[in-house]
């Protein structure tokens, strides 16, 4: 990648986080990743890059916080078993599916991902599959991705010991790397990760915060070496690797190897529950559909948990703390408060009032994906009953002081940041669906802001990351209707650093 000179004209500029003195169009230049002028009138110099805007709105580009790149580009090509509502359901489209297969079929195990189980009147089990799936081996994955449902071939390929119900949280993500070199000899990774990053910058985005759970650090480089290298990556760690990361002179925020300026390493990241769908969100009340009464799964004590944080804050690595339920939270801030740490808490989809003011006092962001609120609210209704109004408090958290950074947690979402946005606006709402909790929704120019990974207006100085857009994304209205036209908006142009990597024909 060659960084040169781009001139944008005529472009009215959105006010991002701070206000802007005029919506006149203006001109924008990129020098060397950075913009250096804005003015009307600019003129072209030699062989500079031109894009007419055209009056199109400018923002700071896009940016999607919490993502699994390989994952989402796998999942695109894989079993779609959501939107299922039993496990009947899945059994008849895995039936249909192998019954479409050629013979031999010799490609490896069935993959399919999307399932959520919370709200089904049964549970998955394996001797359930294995009535549909005759010899092949069957991998799905649940839409939340804490939950693997696996046939008793799958199992036994796999190495695991034969059970009949599902593979939840640790041990099912243990098997990640495991499930992917199955899948990997009837893929060109390469050529899915290509048409994904195409597809998010089609879309405005600029960036990604990829929570793979591969060694990312030393993957990504490759990848830019053979030219996939259109937008900015951050690749987490999580504990098994830190000590590599460290031993590699990595910290939070270092460039790697042979990236341009793109490509820089990620936070520590750190699961510390589970997930809603699953019931293994950890809570301080048990959850109120179960006769069990579970508080769901606690996956680190308190030192143990302290003990993590320590070793990564004290290595230089900015923390990624996982807690979806809000004793996860309440652990999680004191984590955070006995060690010093700096970072953030991941989906907080559960937060007590009182944990907002703690999370403000130790300058913890919450890192969220206002997107599940659509795949979430029947669940949250039954198993949460008594605190829905507490589930995705986007508003409560930005008045009591706390940053949002906004994501989609995909292949759980779409990587789409116009998703992301227009569900933190209308919350969910649409032509047939009330919103939820309503009192929670951003503003769009609050949930633009959550979007730009703290880049305000585009001015001299800012990263040359600009995208182009059809409307402008702050236009008021009603929430519904302001929901609906980000999810709407069309993007003309996508720039990285001053290259365009997205041209709308």
């Amino acid at each position: 990648m060659t960084v040169s000179s781009t001139l944008i004209r005529s472009a009215r500029l959105v006010p991002v986080g701070r206000p802007t003195p005029t919506d006149l169009p203006v001109d924008i230049r990129i020098d060397d990743g950075t913009v250096t002028e804005i003015a009307a009138g600019l003129r072209p110099r030699g062989a500079e890059t031109v894009i007419d805007a055209d009056g199109r709105w400018a923002i700071p580009g896009l940016w999607d916080q919490h993502a699994h790149l390989t994952w989402w580009a796998q999942s695109r090509s894989k079993l779609d078993v959501s939107g299922t509502s039993s496990p009947g359901d899945v059994l008849r489209i895995v039936a249909d599916h192998v019954a479409s297969l050629p013979h031999p079929w010799r490609s490896g195990a069935i993959v399919g991902y999307g399932f959520r189980t919370a709200t089904w009147p049964e549970q998955p089990t394996a001797a359930m599959l294995d009535t549909v799936s005759g010899s092949h081996p069957v991998i799905l994955a649940s839409g939340d991705g804490h939950t693997g449902w696996l046939n008793t071939k799958a199992l036994a390929l796999l190495g695991v010991p034969l059970r009949d119900g599902p593979l939840l949280e640790s041990e099912w993500f243990d098997l990640q790397h495991h499930v992917s070199a199955l899948t990997a000899a009837s893929e060109n990774i390469d050529d899915l990760l290509r048409a994904t990053i195409a597809d998010a910058a089609s879309k405005g985005v600029v960036g990604v915060v990829d929570f793979e759970m591969a060694a990312g650090y030393l993957e990504w480089p490759e990848r830019f070496a053979r030219g996939i290298d259109q937008i900015r990556i951050r690749p987490v760690t999580y504990p098994d690797r830190l000590d590599d990361v460290l031993a590699a002179g990595l910290r939070t925020g270092s460039e790697l190897a042979d990236g341009r300026g793109l490509l820089t390493m990620g936070p520590l990241k750190i699961f510390s529950d589970g997930s809603l769908n699953t019931r293994t969100a950890f809570c301080c009340e048990p959850y109120t559909d179960t006769e069990h009464h579970t508080l769901g799964h606690q996956a680190y004590d308190h030192q143990s948990l302290v003990e993590l944080l320590s070793r990564g804050h004290r290595g230089g690595m900015d923390i990624a703390l996982h807690a979806i339920g809000d004793a996860a939270v309440d652990q999680a801030l004191s984590a955070f408060e006995a060690t010093g740490a700096r970072g953030g808490i991941e989906h907080v989809q559960l937060i007590r009032h009182d944990d907002i003011r703690r999370m403000r006092e130790l300058g913890v962001r919450a890192s969220v994906q206002p997107a599940h609120l659509v795949d979430d609210r029947e669940v949250a209704r039954q198993c949460w009953s008594d605190r829905t109004d507490r589930c995705f408090a986007l508003r409560s958290m930005l008045r009591g002081g706390v940053t949002l950074a906004l994501g989609s947690d995909a292949p759980v979402a779409p990587l789409d940041p116009r998703i992301a946005m227009a569900a933190a606006v209308d919350r969910g709402a649409d032509a047939t669906t009330e919103p939820w909790n309503p009192d929670e929704a951003l503003t769009p120019a609050q949930a633009l802001s959550a979007s730009t990974d703290g880049q305000t207006t585009v001015a001299v100085g800012s990263r040359g990351d600009v995208v182009l857009l059809d409307d402008n994304p702050i236009a008021s209205g009603t929430p519904t209707q302001m929901g609906a036209r980000l999810r709407a908006l069309g993007v003309a142009a996508t720039v990285v650093r001053g290259r365009p990597v997205h041209l709308a024909q």
